[in-house]
């Protein structure tokens, strides 16, 4: 079930009534997902379910499921499975022949594709580079990748990332990056990968990042 990226309003009725009508809720962290259970006054049991534990804890939860039990499942902001937990989970599940539902819902990705003016008809999403192995693997692969692509970073990678991308994929190739969708500070600055190096130098990074580049 996906939760909201930053505004609490951006939630389902359906979304609410899963949360309210689950016996337990799966949460990435229950200090964040807390927040939300109160803003909608729901109180549903919680127990934490996060990339450290999804390995030791998946034979209880499917034997929970397995006897009849609800449980929904929830990432600390947008989609579970996507760049969060859930795929481990999800695939235990079609294994023992566990019905899984799958909510529509807040994602980042979407809101920033289209927000960056760039062709959206075909793109890929890679999620977070890899942080050290396999990294300039990755970026070598994607310089004559066509579609649209979209990824995830943190603030204090975010120049980092910016800089790879700009040394594999050429100084000029256009791009957006969209922080903090949704909420109060949101902002999406477009242009090329270098005139984006030069704004964030000038303006350090704060809050979660998404960034669109166009393809070859």
């Amino acid at each position: 079930m996906p939760t909201p990226i930053g505004n609490l309003s951006d939630i389902t009725l359906r979304a609410i009534e899963v949360l309210r009508n689950a016996e337990l809720i799966l949460a990435e962290d229950t200090r964040t997902t807390i927040k939300l259970l109160k803003h909608y006054e729901i109180s549903t049991p919680m127990r934490s379910y996060h990339m450290h534990n999804e390995h030791k804890a998946l034979p209880k939860i499917i034997a929970d499921l397995s006897s009849g039990s609800c449980i929904a499942l929830v990432s600390d902001a947008g989609s579970p499975g996507i760049s969060d937990p859930g795929f481990l989970l999800v695939r235990a599940c079609v294994e023992a022949k566990i019905l899984v539902h799958a909510l529509p819902g807040a994602t980042a990705l979407i809101p920033a594709l289209t927000l960056s003016g760039l062709p959206s008809e075909r793109f890929v999403f890679e999620g977070f580079l890899p942080q050290k192995k396999g990294r300039q693997t990755r970026l070598k692969e994607l310089i004559d990748e066509q579609r649209t692509m979209v990824f995830y970073e943190s603030p204090h990678r975010l120049l980092k990332t910016l800089t790879q991308l700009a040394n594999f994929l050429g100084e000029d190739r256009n791009a957006s990056v969209s922080r903090e969708l949704s909420k109060k500070f949101e902002e999406t600055v477009r242009g090329t990968l270098v005139t984006l190096i030069t704004h964030f130098t000038q303006n350090p990074p704060k809050g979660e990042f998404v960034i669109v580049i166009e393809g070859n």
